[in-house]
């Protein structure tokens, strides 16, 4: 059986330095705070989980995701029409975070429980929140879009000053707000 190939990188951002990863379907993970630590820990750890030792490339299967990243930090509000490998995420999490993808465009957001009647699932608004958590492709997949429905910033994997200059670079939140 062939392994399939899977390239990783870390590239700065104006949220940190990112890991990225991917195979040849797409896009498979974005980790934030990809720091001295991290970068020994991920590669392995997702090696693990895909079955396949990642190759350090910034080119090639990348190169795509950090053009687009690039230009998403730069202010550019189209959205992110990568191929993504949903391989790291399966079911009810799955269902949302692809909604989150398509349904949630650049600039707006969406409650946690709005995002659980989208899937049909009206009552599922914690499940909603624990998908977010698990969600192997934040930025590109959204997840900083979803908030309260009282209008807080509910939580973020990422940490909040993150989700906070996310949001203010694409213009729901004033800058002056973090």
């Amino acid at each position: 059986m062939d392994i399939e190939a899977v390239e990783w990188a870390v590239v700065e951002s104006d949220v940190g330095p990112l890991f990225l990863a991917a195979t040849g379907r797409g896009l498979v993970r974005v980790g934030f705070h990809a720091d001295a630590v991290r970068r020994e820990q991920m590669p392995d750890r997702l090696g693990s989980r895909l079955g396949a030792e990642p190759v350090e490339r910034a080119s090639g299967l990348l190169a795509e995701p950090i053009r687009r990243l690039e230009r998403y930090f730069a202010g550019d509000p189209d959205e992110f029409d990568l191929p993504l490998d949903w391989s790291l995420t399966a079911g009810f999490n799955r269902q949302v975070l692809r909604e989150l993808a398509t349904g949630v465009p650049y600039g707006t957001v969406v409650g946690y429980g709005e995002l659980a009647r989208r899937v049909g699932q009206p009552g599922a608004a914690q499940a909603v929140g624990a998908a977010m958590g698990s969600n192997p492709l934040p930025v590109v997949v959204p997840c900083h879009r979803v908030v309260e429905s009282d209008g807080g910033l509910g939580g973020f994997g990422g940490g909040l000053e993150t989700k906070r200059r996310l949001l203010a670079l694409e213009g729901v939140l004033p800058a002056l707000l973090f």
